[in-house]
C-alpha cells in the first residue's frame, strides 16, 4: 500500500512539474485564480464529467477560438505549444486535484 501511495505521489509530483516546465504556472495557480482558473476550481467543475479528460485536453492544446464563448472570465487561453501527451497528464493531474 506504501508502494502505491508513493508511486502515485510520485506521478502527481511529476505531472505538477510538467505543468511548471510547460508554462501553465504563468496563469494558473493550483489554488487561487490568477489570470486563469485555480486548477483545483477546474478539477471542480469537471468532477464527475467522463468526457473532461479529452475535452479539456483538446481545449489546452487548441487554446480559446474567436468567438466561442469564455468559460472562466474575460482572458482568452492561448495555445498549448506542448506535446498533446504531456497536454493530457497535466490535464489528467489536474483532475485529480480536490
Amino acid at each position: 500500500m506504501a508502494l502505491v501511495a508513493f508511486t502515485l505521489s510520485t506521478t502527481a509530483g511529476a505531472d505538477e512539474a510538467l505543468a511548471q516546465k510547460s508554462g501553465c504556472f504563468a496563469c494558473h495557480r493550483v489554488d487561487s485564480k490568477l489570470v486563469g482558473p485555480a486548477f483545483k476550481e477546474v478539477a471542480a467543475k469537471y468532477r464527475g464529467d467522463a468526457g473532461a479528460l479529452d475535452r479539456l485536453t483538446a481545449k489546452v492544446k487548441g487554446g480559446s477560438k474567436r468567438g466561442e464563448p469564455l468559460v472562466w472570465g474575460t482572458m482568452a487561453m492561448p495555445p498549448s505549444p506542448a506535446p498533446e501527451a504531456d497536454v493530457r497528464k497535466v490535464v489528467e493531474w489536474v483532475l485529480t486535484l480536490q
